[in-house]
């Protein structure tokens, strides 16, 4: 079944970023919206608005019952989550399914089999991906928790199974703290998603953060080659490349294939993305978890391949499918991305809402900006502070910095502190230049930008 109509159940850019895909696909957007976004550039852009709730995500974005009734009441043939939110709420998805109303991305029992991080690394190593090695489940008690850090050796890293995002992560140094750290982290996790499973892998220092974006109709499984997703700060990320400035084709291929052969094991459909880490110190590559909907960092793909991912979502949504081969799929030079958010890095990146009183944004060749703000936009308090993302392309990396470091002098916002002076300075740093960082990186910046 084609689509006719989607609904959109977020906000900011990628909602802006939806609505344009079907509006090209000549689907009509529907776009549910929070009291605090009823001005926003999505909910004036899109074919039809409706207002769910108030401005906390609770009541809104994040009320499932809300949103089905939405869909139903609007006739929206089906839901586009978008990331955050509810994109990858297992239950939410059951409850689309229950109530008639498609969903833009896998089933409910694939996101929730690939949520829970143990039962994923089984998948993983059903399917003859590697993973970090560590416990081959959650951990039962304090003696099996001792006995598996016998064998992984410290320093260690405890993961809560629903964790995610950089969350539930507890790195153990030594033998004597690990039953608190244990106990602890157990706590957490059964505070923060509701299950207190948790399990041990060896901690790896010296790592780069890949990724691979797949994507399925259900018969035909594609990968779209990697992102280099190192830069980041607190396990947040701050830029993403593509491809990868330090991987060898030999280890973009085990990679690629380790990708696809995950999606086959669990029977993935739509767009989705596979993490991995890879150990600069020994060039081996580990499984870590999947996203089981489209990433932040998406454009980069994009930018790449030149595909459409959303499109792709929305065709695979409706029955389509994707049309194209492996082999008709080329990685045609560089691209950077920037997530520009409305914080202050002179106050640790402490969150800065409020009115853009004036923006101008970049242009050129091989410039693109993914954006709902405008002159005259307010940007609340209630939800994340990326206001937009800045993606640059080039011939080869070198020009892909320089054409990003020309349109980050380019982007003005007044009214609000905001990330870009930031990103120009990391990306003039030789570390960032030479490629060759491990996720440390912004961490030793910072305190040298302080010493």
């Amino acid at each position: 079944m084609t689509l006719s109509s989607v609904l959109i159940a977020n906000r900011g850019e990628i909602a802006l970023r939806v609505i344009r895909a079907c509006k090209e696909l000549g689907i009509r957007s529907i776009i549910a919206h929070s009291e605090a976004d009823r001005d926003s550039l999505p909910v004036r852009l899109a074919d039809q608005s409706l207002c769910i709730g108030p401005a906390p995500a609770k009541l809104s974005y994040r009320h499932a019952d809300a949103l089905i009734a939405a869909a139903q009441g609007s006739g929206a043939d089906a839901i586009h989550p978008g990331y955050g939110f509810l994109s990858e709420n297992a239950d939410f998805v059951a409850l689309c399914e229950t109530e008639g109303v498609g969903f833009v991305g896998p089933s409910a029992e694939v996101i929730r089999r690939m949520g829970d991080k143990i039962e994923a690394k089984k998948i993983a190593r059903r399917a003859g991906v590697p993973t970090v090695p560590g416990s081959d489940g959650a951990i039962a008690d304090h003696d099996e928790a001792f006995r598996v850090a016998e064998e992984v050796g410290f320093p260690l890293l405890i993961k809560a199974a629903a964790g995610g995002g950089g969350r539930g992560l507890r790195v153990v140094e030594a033998a004597e703290t690990l039953a608190g750290d244990l106990a602890e982290i157990m706590a957490e996790a059964e505070v923060a998603f509701g299950d207190p499973s948790v399990y041990i892998e060896r901690y790896l220092t010296d790592i780069r953060h890949i990724e691979i974006q797949v994507v399925s109709d259900g018969t035909t499984t594609l990968h779209l080659g990697e992102r280099d997703c190192t830069v980041q700060r607190r396990n947040q990320k701050l830029v993403e490349e593509a491809p990868s400035p330090v991987i060898d084709h030999e280890t973009r291929e085990g990679l690629a294939k380790a990708a696809v052969a995950l999606c086959e094991e669990v029977g993935y459909t739509n767009a989705g993305t596979v993490e991995f880490v890879f150990d600069n110190a020994t060039g081996e590559y580990y499984f870590i978890e999947m996203n089981t909907r489209i990433q932040v960092e998406h454009p980069v793909t994009e930018m790449v391949t030149g595909m459409d991912l959303i499109k792709l979502q929305l065709q695979i949504a409706g029955g389509g499918k994707i049309g194209v081969k492996q082999e008709d799929v080329r990685i045609r030079g560089h691209a950077i991305e920037c997530r520009i958010n409305a914080e202050d890095a002179e106050r640790n990146f402490a969150p800065n809402p409020g009115t853009i009183r004036e923006l101008r944004a970049p242009g050129g060749f091989g410039v693109r900006l993914d954006t709902h703000i405008e002159s005259g936009s307010t940007i609340p308090p209630f939800y994340d502070s990326m206001i937009g993302k800045l993606i640059c392309w080039g011939q080869d990396r070198d020009e892909a910095i320089a054409r990003t470091l020309r349109a980050l002098d380019e982007f003005m916002i007044e009214g609000v502190v905001t990330t870009a002076a930031f990103h120009r300075e990391v990306l003039n740093t030789e570390t960032f230049r030479s490629g060759t960082f491990n996720t440390g990186f912004i961490a030793e910046y910072m305190e040298d930008r302080r010493s």
